[in-house]
């Protein structure tokens, strides 16, 4: 396959010199889905009783309109119950299941292929440990394939999903023809613990429940996609728009910043504990230039050649530092910015909303560049480079 340049609609836009790449994977189709449960900010602190001024504020100034969380159930005195370990670890496996085969059912279908298709599932969630992990408990719920591969990615965090997405399009790369599909299945309201500090507050004012699931297949050597494929893409709201091609990733670790993000046992409360130290959004930006400019060089590319910026929803401070160290403007990041307002952060599977709304938008033409990005525990940035 060759990627020509083109003139293109995006006025000003610098189009490099051909790309020649052989046989890569391409994104075919997108799901989301989230619990039907849904509370504004000030529902979820009304629910807890929660006055202190300081935690309202930090609610209320988040940026966040309304997020889907599965709260806990009332007792008689109207107060919320204090989960166990064991009662959070058996809401995720029942609403990761839930929402992750919806999500998957959407993206195949948008994919224009049929859940027998699936040939191999990759699942990705950090909010509660399963074992067996939660590809085997989909294959079952859905009836997938007796011989479809699978791969579970847990505990990676908020940036897990381009993790994923690596593995599916390699995947894929190697099978030509057949159909990979990673699910990002995250209930963060199974990893609250609520005691009323602020260090707790950070993280149940930001995160939220909500699955995303992407379909990935690379062509027949001197072949094309199957025709159910480019006519589900044809039929989409984006018009005749080809599927995008994956071209490359570019990972980036800042060992020093380990313990900036982590989800460790919390001996106190005896459950797991999310943490997220106040520098995180710093540490992500300011190590953001390196990876995207080492992602565009490898493909002779500068940032001014991007059209679609395709950013998690980390929180009102980390947009706010990508875009600046990035030189992003608000409408770079506007799927983001929207995401993060009417879901909160829904971790691994949060950058899969910005890209369906984008898709959705119909403003993605033929030969755009776009750049996915995510961040968390580690920490680490993954970035993908896609070109349409």
């Amino acid at each position: 396959m060759t990627l020509e340049s083109s003139a293109g609609a995006h006025a000003g836009l610098r189009r490099p010199a051909a790309i020649v790449v052989s046989n890569r994977a391409q994104i075919v189709g997108v799901g989301t889905a989230t619990p039907k449960t849904a509370y504004s900010q000030k529902e979820v602190l009304d629910a807890f009783n929660i006055e202190d001024r300081r935690v309202r504020l930090m609610f209320m100034n988040s940026a966040i309109g309304r997020r889907h969380l599965t709260l806990p159930p009332e007792g008689e005195d109207g107060v919320r119950a204090n989960e166990t370990q064991g009662e959070l670890l058996e809401k995720h496996s029942k609403y990761a299941v839930e929402i992750g085969a919806a999500a998957l059912r959407k993206a195949v279908e948008r994919a224009g292929a049929t859940l027998d298709d699936v040939r191999y599932l990759c699942c990705v969630t950090t909010t509660g440990l399963l074992t067996p992990g939660l590809s085997a408990l989909l294959c079952k719920e859905l009836g997938l394939r007796r011989d479809c591969s699978r791969t579970d990615i847990v505990g990676m965090g908020c940036h897990a999903g381009l993790n994923g997405m690596n593995t599916v399009v390699s995947w894929a790369q190697a099978n030509p023809g057949k159909l990979a599909v990673m699910v990002c299945a995250e209930i963060c309201s199974a990893a609250y613990v609520f005691d009323g500090t602020m260090q707790t507050a950070v993280v149940n004012s930001l995160f939220a429940d909500g699955a995303a699931a992407l379909a990935v297949m690379s062509a027949p050597a001197n072949g094309a996609l199957p025709a159910t494929v480019t006519a589900a893409a044809a039929a989409g709201d984006s018009g005749a728009l080809p599927p995008p091609t994956v071209l490359a990733f570019n990972s980036r670790v800042v060992p020093e910043a380990i313990d900036a993000m982590k989800f460790a046992w919390d001996e106190q409360h005896g459950k797991f504990n999310f943490f997220l130290a106040q520098d995180v959004p710093y540490v992500v930006g300011a190590n953001a230039e390196d990876i995207i400019d080492q992602l565009l060089r490898g493909a002779g590319l500068r940032r001014s050649d991007i059209a679609h910026w395709i950013v998690h929803s980390g929180g009102k401070k980390v947009i706010d530092s990508v875009k600046v160290n990035l030189g992003l403007s608000a409408h770079d990041v506007r799927h983001t910015i929207s995401v993060l307002h009417d879901y909160g952060n829904m971790s691994s599977g949060s950058f899969l909303f910005s890209y369906e709304r984008l898709l959705d938008e119909g403003a993605v033409q033929p030969g755009d560049y776009g750049v996915m990005m995510t961040m968390g525990p580690g920490t680490t940035i993954e970035t993908a480079l896609l070109r349409w």
